[in-house]
């Protein structure tokens, strides 16, 4: 995959509709520790599982994960 995650997810910031996936976004942004440079869906995982407090549940993860995969396979 040419870009990571987070670059991927930063399309989604400061979105005109405020939807789950854009306050992931914001949320991602603000997180200091987010592994940023990561294309790695276990590594990704793990870490939002332990210090995601800012995501409701994980399916909203494996949600943009899948369009983070469809985008970068194009």
């Amino acid at each position: 995959m040419n870009k990571s995650f987070y670059h991927f997810l930063m399309k989604y910031r400061h979105a005109i509709k405020k939807d789950e996936l854009s306050e992931f976004a914001n949320a991602a942004y603000h997180d200091h520790e987010f592994p940023k440079s990561s294309d790695d869906y276990h590594l990704l995982s793990n870490y939002l599982e332990l210090n995601g407090h800012y995501i409701a549940n994980m399916s909203l993860f494996d949600y943009a994960w899948d369009l983070y995969v469809e985008a970068e396979n194009k």
